[in-house]
């Protein structure tokens, strides 16, 4: 595997990886998994936006697992692209953009800072797979507290990633950036999907 991470490196540069997914997919667990494999920087927009504590508006939105609208996501994330520690360095986006209609803005803010949009992952489960992950999840108490993991937002936030993110798959399907990986698998089978597949654009 190294040999192919070493490759892609060289064909990624400091452009980005956008991975996409249902709850409980494995997106921020695979990305930091590329991040540390590319020595690059994990951004997760999720993560940006449940830390900003500041906005009551935002916490409300996210709590009842629903997805920020794109003038708030425009102000509170789309400024981190720019950050000059990340210069020069590879970018995993976890889900950054997931609603239509921000698309084409995620691809405009990553070319002018210097991250151009190499590869899109989406993890594909079905919605069995999410409350399996989700009764699992409790059981193990692997997430810390997060209040959009409660039964109702699961809920919402599956309905949202169908009204809103598919549109946004199709998107970068359409623009031949897309790669389906297989998310059933082991957390270790995934990664090497992602890799092989990867290697496999990295070597066109």
């Amino acid at each position: 595997m190294e040999d192919k991470i070493i490759v892609i490196k060289q064909w990624l540069g400091s452009g980005s990886i956008n991975i996409f997914g249902l709850p409980f997919s494995g997106k921020d667990t695979q990305g930091n998994i590329l991040a540390e494999a590319f020595r690059g920087v994990m951004i997760s927009s999720g993560d940006i936006l449940r830390h900003d504590h500041g906005n009551k508006q935002i916490q409300q939105i996210m709590a009842e697992g629903g997805i920020i609208p794109s003038d708030l996501f425009e102000q509170i994330v789309l400024p981190f692209l720019s950050k000059s520690e990340l210069n020069g360095k590879p970018l995993i986006l976890s889900s950054v953009g997931r609603s239509e209609g921000e698309e084409q803005i995620i691809m405009d803010a990553t070319e002018n800072s210097g991250h151009p949009m190499k590869a899109v992952l989406v993890l594909n489960l079905s919605e069995q797979d999410v409350w399996d992950r989700y009764e699992e999840a409790k059981i193990e108490h692997d997430r810390g507290e997060r209040s959009d993991d409660k039964a109702e937002a699961l809920k919402r936030r599956l309905q949202e990633f169908h009204d809103k993110t598919v549109p946004v798959i199709r998107f970068y399907r359409q623009h031949r950036l897309l790669i389906e990986i297989d998310g059933t698998l082991s957390k270790e089978e995934v990664e090497q999907q992602i890799i092989d597949k990867l290697y496999e654009l990295a070597s066109e």
